[in-house]
C-alpha cells in the first residue's frame, strides 16, 4: 500500500512539474506580435497579410477627392491586426509588430437617389504598414522611423513595388508625424 501511495505522490507531483513547465513554455506575447511573421519575413521584406479581411479589424476609410468634378477618385479602406486597437486605447500608442493594411480602391461615381455616391471599383493595390520599436532591419530601406513601409500593386500582394520607404511611401505621411505617422484622427476606433 505504501508504495502504491509513493507512486501516486509521485506521479502527481510530476504532473504538477509538467503543467508549471507547460504554462511556462506558453506564447505570453500579445495576440498581434503573432500576426507579424505573415507579413515579414527574416530580412525584412513584406508582403499584404492573406487573411486580413477576415482575421484584422476595421480602423476606417478615406475618400480622396476627384480634382475635376464631383465625388471621388480613390476610396481607401485600412485594417489593423488583431490587439492594435485594443492596445492603442491602452496607452495612446501602436504596439510593436501591429500590421496596418490599407485596401486602395479606384472610385465609381454615379448619381443615386440619395445624390452624388462615390463607391469602391478595381482594387489599385495595398499599403502595408508594419509598426517596428526596435529598430529590427537597419539595412532594409523599406524600414525605418518606426515602422516597415511597402506599396503593393493589386497584381502581385507578395512583392512591393516599393524601394526606399524615405522617397516612396513616408511623404504621404509627413503631416501625421506628431501622430507616429498615422492619421488617427480619421480612424474612429482608436478615438472613442
Amino acid at each position: 500500500m505504501r508504495i502504491v501511495g509513493a507512486l501516486g505522490v509521485a506521479l502527481a507531483g510530476l504532473s504538477v512539474i509538467g503543467a508549471v513547465t507547460a504554462y511556462g513554455q506558453m506564447d505570453k506575447r500579445p495576440q498581434y506580435e503573432g500576426t507579424t511573421a505573415a507579413v515579414v519575413d527574416d530580412k525584412g521584406n513584406l508582403q499584404v497579410p492573406s487573411d486580413y479581411r477576415t482575421a484584422y479589424q476595421m480602423l476606417g476609410s478615406w475618400a480622396v477627392a476627384k480634382e475635376d468634378g464631383p465625388g471621388s477618385k480613390d476610396l481607401h479602406v485600412v485594417y489593423a491586426s488583431p490587439g492594435t486597437i485594443a492596445a492603442y486605447r491602452k496607452d495612446g500608442h501602436f504596439p510593436d509588430g501591429a500590421v496596418l493594411v490599407k485596401e486602395v480602391f479606384h472610385a465609381t461615381t454615379q448619381d443615386m437617389t440619395t445624390g452624388t455616391v462615390s463607391s469602391a471599383g478595381t482594387l489599385a493595390g495595398w499599403f502595408v504598414m508594419v509598426k517596428d520599436s526596435v529598430g529590427r532591419f537597419p539595412e532594409n530601406k523599406l524600414w525605418g522611423d518606426g515602422w516597415g513601409w511597402a506599396w503593393f500593386d493589386a497584381t502581385d500582394p507578395q512583392k512591393t513595388t516599393s524601394t526606399d520607404y524615405k522617397t516612396d511611401c513616408q511623404s504621404c505621411h509627413v503631416p501625421a508625424q506628431e501622430s507616429d505617422w498615422i492619421y488617427t484622427h480619421g480612424y474612429p476606433p482608436l478615438n472613442r
